[in-house]
């Protein structure tokens, strides 16, 4: 039985916009036209005036969804005895004969016809600006017209072979053959008709199923990892080769609390892992784009950079409340922006080195810009050499307290190896000396002052006992060897400390908020994988068999779970989650040149 409490969306996107639809097919969140735009609906963060396109039969009809397989098109099937009818729900993207791809500001609701003599009232809402104002629709004769009333303009198009003064006014509309409704952010030069929206259709199609042929898989959980490699798809920027943490923003991580965060933005940390992920997959184009945007955005010879950034370089992530919207489920305040951009973060020079790194062995003999890599890794060396020793706010984000997080020592370990793996590719014989030198500093720096003498295990931060499931990590950036005693303790301890009804902690002591409530499910994946690489095979089976069924009726995750309900929260659906449920996935599978070679990276 469907938790309808549950985040039940399914998502659909074309790398330049997303949107998330109901389980009974209304689209209750999109922003254009982009990811980080404005919201035209957002019903999810505000159920009276967010806004929403929704679908509403005359009689009950029974309902499922699921997506066409292999494809971001999402289907919502409604029947009724004798009547039924699809929706076909895509953004339209492909590859032109130019070579160009075309992702418009657009959703196609493609409606097919099954059989009998279905009505339907369309309800048209939509609330531009983050529905600060009320809106009004315009009817004309080739299209309705949504827009704000006051405030910034903002507006939006809606296109249809049906009667607009029925679609504007909701009034029953009977589906007798295939029909469409689409919504643009552009007005358009051309009249849409079926012809074009089928062949927007097939392109889409073609054009997913081909992306999804190059996922490069060998796994007993094959759905999963292909259903996650598609979300982590829609998560990617076309304009940039930027990486989205998720679409969405302020879905509460507790429901009627304030741990409500914008997500619309390039974590370089959470994109570098997806980058990772990706890569290993096939897609190798994914991680070129990126390696570009990492370019882009990091000043070659300026110390200062930040651990996130807007996936539009004419952004800015200045965080503000937008108080007269209700929140989900009445969880205020809602965000946009992220205050968290300004924060000390040491660990993301690591991840950063760690990406380059991994894009000069995939991509060696066709970079052509090897010498601004050597100048952006020196720039990022000489940053850690400065700062390792510093306190930070670590990779939860403390908005109060900075500390020696142990974790952010490790990825300053790691980002001093990928350095010396960096100058040894490109034979720079002294650097390597150097950074290697640095390097058995930091590491003895940890193992003395970031383990606990009594357990044996990496603590949160330097001279604490409180456990913290993200050194669990240590193992995977090749700190520690899966085979380590100190591994071994940290990931028991762990366990012992942070697993609650099968799910994890981040961690449990209180931070500027109060004590966590629910679980962080990337740190369960990371769990599970630990629990895998230390021997413990059958119980990492069956936990992750066991969280595999707390995902939405689509197989997505967001970022949280509930403990005792299991309801997702938090925002969604979330690329953080998806990585993890791949590599978890793909090493209990024990897939070829997977799940062995953390081991082996450690010098």
């Amino acid at each position: 039985m469907v938790n309808m409490n549950n985040l039940n969306y399914g998502i659909i996107g074309n790398c330049k916009s997303a949107a998330l639809v109901s389980r009974s097919g209304s689209i209750d969140w999109c922003c254009l036209p982009d990811f980080d735009s404005s919201s035209v609906f957002a019903k999810i963060l505000d159920v009276n005036k967010g806004g929403s396109f929704s679908i509403e039969p005359v009689g009950k009809y029974t309902t499922q969804q699921y997506y066409l397989e292999k494809t971001n098109i999402l289907i919502t099937e409604f029947s009724r005895g004798e009547n039924a009818f699809q929706i076909y729900d895509f953004m339209p993207r492909y590859k032109t004969d130019g070579g160009a791809y075309h992702c418009p500001p657009d959703i196609i609701r493609y409606i097919r016809y099954l059989r009998g003599n279905p009505k339907v009232r369309f309800h048209f809402q939509p609330r531009p600006a983050y529905a600060q104002y009320d809106a009004r629709l315009e009817v004309s004769e080739n299209y309705i017209k949504g827009m704000t009333t006051k405030g910034p303009y903002e507006s939006v198009y809606l296109y249809s072979d049906m009667d607009y003064d029925k679609i504007a006014n909701s009034k029953p509309i009977s589906i007798q053959k295939d029909c469409f409704l689409s919504v643009s952010y552009n007005q358009k030069l051309f009249k849409p008709d079926m012809d074009w929206v089928r062949l927007e259709y097939q392109r889409t199609k073609v054009y997913w199923l081909g992306w999804a042929a190059k996922t490069q898989v060998f796994t007993k959980y094959q759905k999963e990892v292909e259903r996650s490699s598609l979300v982590l798809k829609l998560l990617t920027y076309q304009k940039t080769g930027a990486i989205l943490a998720a679409v969405t923003t302020s879905l509460p991580e507790t429901i009627g609390e304030v741990r409500n965060w914008d997500y619309r933005y390039c974590w370089l940390r959470d994109a570098s892992m997806t980058i990772s992920i990706l890569t290993k997959l096939g897609h190798y184009s994914v991680a070129e784009r990126f390696l570009q945007f990492l370019l882009d955005i990091i000043p070659f010879k300026d110390e200062k950079i930040q651990i996130m950034y807007p996936i539009n370089h004419r952004r800015r992530l200045t965080e503000k409340e937008l108080p007269w919207l209700d929140g989900y489920e009445g969880s205020k305040p809602v965000r946009v922006g992220n205050a968290a951009v300004t924060q000390k973060q040491n660990d993301i020079y690591g991840v950063v080195l760690d990406a380059i790194y991994e894009s000069l062995t995939t991509f060696h003999e066709s970079l052509n810009n090897k010498e601004d890599i050597w100048t952006v890794v020196r720039t990022l060396v000489r940053h850690v050499k400065n700062n390792w020793k510093k306190l930070d706010s670590g990779i939860w984000e403390f908005r109060t307290e900075q500390k020696h997080f142990t974790f952010s020592k490790i990825l300053c370990w790691v980002a001093m190896d990928r350095a010396v793996r960096i100058a040894n590719f490109f034979g720079k014989d002294k650097y390597v000396n150097d950074y290697a030198s640095w390097r058995e500093q930091i590491k003895a720096d940890i193992l003395k002052k970031g383990r606990d003498p009594q357990t044996n295990a990496l603590t949160q931060f330097y001279g604490c006992k409180a456990m913290d499931a993200s050194n669990l990590l240590a193992q995977q950036y090749g700190f520690l060897s899966s085979k380590d005693p100190i591994y071994v303790d940290t990931v028991l301890q762990t366990y012992s400390d942070l697993l609650k009804d099968g799910l994890m902690f981040r961690y449990t002591n209180a931070d500027d908020f109060g004590r966590p409530k629910s679980s962080f499910t990337v740190c369960t994946f990371w769990m599970i994988k630990s629990l895998y690489l230390i021997g413990k095979e059958e119980l990492a089976t069956e936990m992750f068999e066991q969280v595999l069924e707390y995902s939405n009726h689509l197989g997505l995750f967001s970022e949280d779970i509930d403990f005792s309900s299991k309801r997702l929260l938090g925002n969604f659906p979330q690329g953080y989650s998806h990585i993890a449920l791949i590599d978890t996935a793909l090493t209990l599978s024990k897939s070829p040149n997977w799940f062995k070679e953390s081991d082996d990276f450690a010098p």
